[in-house]
């Protein structure tokens, strides 16, 4: 979507389809995955764990960080990962309102 057609949607829908395009990944949701696990890390790790050159890496962190879904400390010369809850807080509530309205309909329109 041209950056120019983004005004016509809501703040909300806006932050929801950036989120989802940035979860659009394999690697991303690999990196999520490791960091869930470990809670925090050094790019560095993250790199050891993916079959992935360390530009890449650093781009699909690059892309998590932009969407709100991790943030990072720079600590020395590396920077720390971790996941920003309030993002995916967010997320799981837009999630929950559309499960919840599917539930709630329980129509075969199709």
């Amino acid at each position: 979507m041209g950056a120019s057609k983004t005004e016509h949607f809501t703040d909300k829908q806006n932050e929801i389809a950036a989120i989802m395009k940035a979860l659009g990944h394999p690697a991303r949701i690999a990196i999520i995955d490791y960091l869930l696990k470990v809670d925090t890390c050094i790019c560095g790790d993250i790199v050891n764990e993916l079959p992935l050159a360390q530009p890449t890496v650093s781009q699909h962190l690059k892309e998590l960080k932009n969407a709100g879904l991790i943030k990072g400390n720079i600590g020395g010369n590396a920077i720390c990962y971790c996941i920003d809850e309030a993002t995916f807080n967010k997320f799981q509530n837009f999630l929950s309102e559309v499960f919840g309205k599917i539930t709630a309909q329980k129509k075969n329109c199709c």
